[in-house]
């Protein structure tokens, strides 16, 4: 009789046989969205190119190639790890994915940074009468 005064856990419900197994199970669902991944990060990846054709674009264009190559790596890897079974490749492809939506969502939070700054310039302050309107308004009567 044992002194663990608790009851023993469940077994697990997923044994598996070897970890190439639990790789290809683990990465499945990621696996099975390759072709969106590839698809996304194409598009991305000329959205970014168009966006350097032009003198503005040109500064901010690395952002969307590099998001564009990252879902490129990430599908890639994915599938060496589906194939394969090694988890270093099923890593790569998470951390991969991983640095894509961190740059997403930085990118969001400076877009959502920008419009909070640009309803105060332009609605909260000339309301406030802390600058005056952008538009005359009495030229127009």
């Amino acid at each position: 009789m044992s002194t663990y005064p608790y009851p023993t856990p469940p077994a697990p419900i997923y044994t598996p046989t070897g970890e190439h197994e639990l790789v290809r199970e683990l990465g499945l669902p990621i696996y099975q969205s390759r072709g969106w991944l590839k698809l996304v990060g194409v598009m991305t990846l000329i959205a970014g190119i168009f966006q350097a054709l032009s003198i503005v674009g040109l500064v901010f264009a690395w952002i969307p190639i590099w998001q564009g190559i990252l879902l490129m790596q990430a599908a890639s890897s994915v599938e060496t790890a589906e194939t394969t079974g090694q988890r270093h490749a099923l890593f790569a492809s998470l951390s991969s994915l991983k640095s894509y939506f961190v740059i997403q969502g930085v990118l969001v939070l400076i877009g959502l940074i920008m419009v909070v700054l640009s309803i105060c310039v332009f609605v909260v302050l000339p309301l406030l009468g802390v600058i005056p309107y952008i538009f005359d308004y009495q030229s127009y009567y």
